[in-house]
């Protein structure tokens, strides 16, 4: 496989029509131009980054519709991940994260024990806040009240309210897209959510409970 030389021209307007007509009819007719320019890039992508990041795959382009109001089949960007380390090229532009997405109960638990600990918990917030420094943005899902049984006058409380937890940054559409600096975009990224991660991995980890 060749190394990663940028996403291809059409990568955005690919996704921009996609938006517009997210129909078999248009995913057909344009499917060499996702492979070419999307999907055959990120893979590519995730082969560079490899050496150093582990093993990577890119999602699939459909959409799992069984539980959703919304019946569109294809997904409006193309996504791909070495976890704890995510990718993403849309109508956007280019995205690049870590961390945990989503956890599942037993890893909330833990997640709030370990951010309880004043030690952990300070830890925690002093990685996070140097990954700010380098211009990432935290995220995850938050509840929007504090959780039961936490004081309120808990000083890690907005940390105690997350159910998912991540540093991410984007790029709009560039000709930095385009080329292989998108790489060195998505490395910068990933090094400097590895100490989240690396925290993650430690105090959480995956889950324990059976898949649905």
């Amino acid at each position: 496989m060749s190394a990663f030389a940028g996403f291809g021209e059409y990568a955005v307007e690919f996704y921009d029509g996609l938006v517009a007509d997210n129909s078999k009819a248009y995913w057909t007719d344009q499917r060499e131009t996702y492979e070419r320019d999307v999907r055959g890039p990120m893979t590519a992508l995730l082969a560079d980054l490899e050496p150093e990041f582990g093993a990577g795959k890119v999602f699939r382009p459909y959409r799992d519709v069984r539980f959703s109001h919304d019946k569109t089949p294809y997904k409006t960007h193309c996504g791909g991940y070495a976890s704890p380390f995510y990718v993403e090229v849309s109508t956007e532009g280019l995205m690049a994260a870590g961390g945990y997405y989503g956890m599942a109960p037993d890893q909330v638990a833990r997640y709030r024990a370990a951010v309880d600990d004043e030690r952990r918990g300070e830890d925690l917030r002093a990685r996070l806040q140097e990954a700010e420094a380098t211009g990432l943005t935290v995220g995850g899902e938050r509840l929007k009240t504090r959780p039961r049984g936490v004081d309120p006058g808990h000083p890690r409380l907005e940390l105690m309210r997350h159910k998912g937890l991540h540093v991410s940054r984007r790029w709009p559409p560039d000709d930095v897209l385009h080329g292989p600096g998108a790489r060195d975009r998505v490395r910068k990224v990933w090094r400097a959510a590895r100490p989240l991660s690396e925290w993650l991995a430690d105090h959480v980890g995956p889950s324990e409970q059976p898949r649905r």
